[in-house]
């Protein structure tokens, strides 16, 4: 896949203890897109999402998006995104 894309997101904000990896999983899973949402120590969660290119940038919308269309959880307060190369070791999308 020519416009394969990986890239790992910082979420701030109240996204911890409120479904916010659930969501992000699901919609995640629906873009086809492969990867994890975990929750960091210093309250951030991080996504890590791979897929097409057009794919990725869609969940990047969602999140960011406000109001939300999709019953994001929470409140995202900013949104980091750090390109990555692609890897071929991934497959399914789970929350850690």
């Amino acid at each position: 896949m020519s416009d394969l894309r990986r890239v790992t997101v910082f979420v701030r904000g109240r996204v911890q203890g409120v479904g916010f990896r659930w969501w992000a999983r699901a919609r995640a899973l629906e873009l086809g897109l492969v990867g994890h949402a975990r929750n960091m120590a210093d309250g951030r969660v991080e996504v890590v999402a791979q897929g097409s290119a057009a794919a990725v940038s869609r969940l990047e919308e969602l999140i960011r998006e406000e109001p939300t269309t999709t019953g994001r959880p929470g409140l995202v307060e900013s949104v980091v995104v750090l390109p990555g190369a692609p890897r071929d070791d991934l497959s399914g999308f789970v929350e850690r």
